[in-house]
């Protein structure tokens, strides 16, 4: 192995030393699911050892990451949207009519904290903005960078993200 290798190797082991919990923290936020997060994760940082070569500012290397897994959590929302959508239309109609909504699923199942509940139901750029600000502590130009929206859709996202979530837990109290 060169030293090149050696020192990739060794950064990358850093970083995911300090940031790997944060990291799936962040994606199980966006997910609802902890072990595909942990999957988006370990894609996320087996994709930055492959290339690690062609990335220009390794001080960059975590701000890279953090976008991989909010695009990474995106995608997976996305394919399991469409795999949703496929299994309920190969079920008979009497049997369509019956199922209960994603959302009634969902709510049934969620034994969190308000807070949580009433996140979720946020769309999605407000709720990645609100996650990234509050519970990965990320300033304003650290989430633009993750997103790769301007500063100012992050401010814009977060206030109506939290006008919006605050609505939504005076209707639950």
């Amino acid at each position: 192995m060169d030293a090149a290798a050696r020192d990739a190797d060794e950064a990358l082991v850093a970083i995911y030393t300090a940031h790997y919990r944060s990291l799936v923290r962040l994606s199980a936020l966006l997910l609802h699911d902890v072990p595909a997060a942990e999957d988006v994760v370990q894609d996320a940082f087996v994709a930055m050892h492959g290339s690690w070569k062609r990335l220009r500012d390794t001080d960059k290397a975590l701000a890279y990451l953090r976008q991989a897994v909010v695009n990474r959590s995106r995608s997976r929302l996305r394919h399991l949207k469409v795999v949703d959508r496929k299994a309920t239309s190969l079920l008979p109609a009497d049997a369509r009519a019956h199922m209960p909504s994603a959302e009634t699923g969902a709510m049934a199942s969620i034994d969190r904290a308000h807070v949580l509940v009433a996140l979720r139901t946020l769309p999605q750029r407000q709720r990645e903005v609100l996650v990234l600000r509050y519970f990965s502590d990320l300033s304003e130009a650290q989430i633009a960078d993750a997103m790769g929206i301007s500063a100012g859709a992050v401010k814009s996202h977060a206030s109506r993200g939290m006008s919006a979530l605050r609505q939504r837990l005076e209707h639950t109290s």
